[in-house]
């Protein structure tokens, strides 16, 4: 079935679309999930999901794989660096699977049926599949993990920051401060890889914070509204029905058994 928005936030991961579509909005940016498309992910953002293609029958199904630095770094060091281009980093992006891609991801899950196996053959795999995402469109998203640029690394470090923080108010001129760059560098790059300021990234983790809490025990709003942040239970209670959807019905990635992945040629 289709979903109303759903507000989540991803952490850096892999994702591809086995069936049905998905749209997912972060800041001022649209990015539709159809089948046979990845997509991966950099660092958190706080995004809204919605499957906008589905069915009883056919109900919309995708993959996801956590991405390790350390073992992107690896494999960044095994081939020239100018091989894979740089671009301006970005916190999501969404790409054509090849054939070679959902191969390996059809054989990561025959795995999970296969204990024994699994142990030795899964961080092989993974690894095939790392290589194939640096070979992709989003190359340079996922080099940017692996070699920790200097500035998503900056950024990332705010990021986890205002997370941890989201309740105190924000200053951005300590928070550039303290991941050593100026003002204007740091609202620029924060920008470029959110798609917001710091202003709307901490709205967005406060309003998520906050639905989060009501979804497993129901508060009076006004003390809601202050426990993340906000001074003003109207202003609160009125920011958080614009984001909060009708259902609570997730879009979230999930496992899936072996076989279900859209058909592809090697090197499609």
């Amino acid at each position: 079935m289709t979903t109303e928005p759903m507000p989540v936030v991803y952490e850096p991961l892999f994702g591809v679309v086995v069936q049905g579509a998905k749209r997912t909005v972060l800041g001022s940016r649209v990015f539709e999930h159809v089948e046979g498309q990845y997509f991966v992910v950099s660092l958190e953002v706080p995004i809204t999901s919605q499957i906008v293609s589905a069915t009883d029958a056919e109900p919309y199904m995708a993959v996801s794989l956590k991405l390790k630095p350390p073992m992107i770094a690896t494999l960044l060091l095994e081939v020239a660096d100018s091989d894979i281009p740089t671009a301006p980093f970005s916190g999501l992006g969404v790409g054509q699977a090849s054939g070679e891609l959902l191969e390996a991801v059809v054989r990561l899950l025959h795995l999970l049926d296969r204990p024994r196996d699994r142990t030795v053959l899964a961080p092989l795999v993974e690894r095939e599949i790392l290589w194939y995402l640096l070979c992709g469109e989003q190359r340079a998203i996922v080099r940017q993990v692996g070699l920790a640029d200097p500035r998503l690394s900056q950024i990332s470090q705010a990021i986890r920051w205002i997370r941890t923080n989201y309740s105190k108010p924000l200053r951005i001129e300590e928070l550039a401060e303290m991941v050593a760059m100026s003002v204007s560098s740091f609202h620029r790059h924060f920008r470029v890889a959110t798609a917001m300021t710091p202003i709307q990234y901490l709205k967005q983790v406060r309003l998520q914070e906050a639905r989060s809490r009501l979804m497993v025990q129901p508060e009076d709003v006004a003390a809601m509204g202050f426990a993340v942040g906000y001074d003003s239970p109207s202003q609160f209670s009125r920011k958080y029905s614009r984001l909060s959807p009708r259902s609570a019905r997730t879009s979230s990635p999930r496992t899936l058994s072996a076989g279900r992945l859209p058909r592809g040629g090697r090197g499609s």
